[in-house]
């Protein structure tokens, strides 16, 4: 069984040849049978965890080059604001640096200041039964605009929306990118960076171009450029 285990684990031998092998020379010893089939499965087994690590790892080498430095500390920070676990990753000294470290010029001096004591009187107040149930940050903006409290936390409300804003700005930058990708092709090779911007334009908004109407263009141009009929 020693033996069979080495060879299957240094590829000289197939676990289905294995188990053939088991079968024919071994039929009358259930013992070494059922070892044997044991090898086998823990040697399944670490084959699927093997899979499994380099699947894992590879995700992880995928979210590195995408994500930097910066980007995983403001999605750390961010977590401070997490509803979940009945709002477990509250944490006013993250909420502070991720104001402090990366929305610096939505805050003033003064406000960041506050925004301590404001958050010591808001996580009382969220963590209220009374609040109600809420599962997401868009939720908490709602409720907080429905119920007057945003007028009383409104650095915590303006936190709030530009969180929201990040998976946007990001989805928008990524499409940005895949459209130059369809515009400045092989054949357009030399296009110049004012024609390339206006058609990213009016590819990444077609929706909104789609709307625009011939006649609409022809007056605009009348209005901006004198021609002879």
């Amino acid at each position: 069984a020693v033996e069979v285990a080495r060879m299957i684990d240094t590829g000289e031998l197939e676990i289905g040849r294995a188990n053939q092998i088991g079968t024919l020379q071994r039929a009358g010893d259930t013992r070494w049978s059922s070892h044997l089939n044991s090898i086998t499965s823990l040697m399944r087994m670490f084959h699927a965890t093997d899979i499994f690590a380099a699947a894992i790892d590879s995700q992880l080498q995928k979210l590195n080059s995408r994500l930097d430095e910066n980007m995983v500390e403001l999605l750390i920070l961010s977590s401070a604001l997490d509803l979940n676990d009945s709002f477990k990753s509250f944490s006013v000294d993250k909420i502070c640096s991720l104001v402090s470290k990366f929305y610096p010029e939505d805050f003033t001096k003064q406000e960041q200041i506050r925004l301590p004591y404001e958050l010591q009187h808001y996580a009382v107040d969220i963590f209220h039964p009374n609040f109600g149930s809420i599962f997401t940050l868009s939720e908490l903006c709602l409720r907080l605009a429905k119920t007057g409290k945003a007028v009383i936390y409104p650095r915590v409300d303006r936190l709030i929306r530009l969180v929201l804003t990040l998976p946007v700005s990001t989805t928008t930058t990524e499409r940005a990118f895949s459209a130059l990708n369809i515009i400045k092709n092989k054949l357009r090779s030399k296009m110049e960076d004012d024609y390339l911007r206006s058609s990213s334009v009016l590819y990444i908004e077609r929706k909104i171009a789609e709307k625009i109407t011939k006649d609409a263009i022809i007056d605009d141009i009348c209005t901006i450029i004198e021609r002879r009929v």
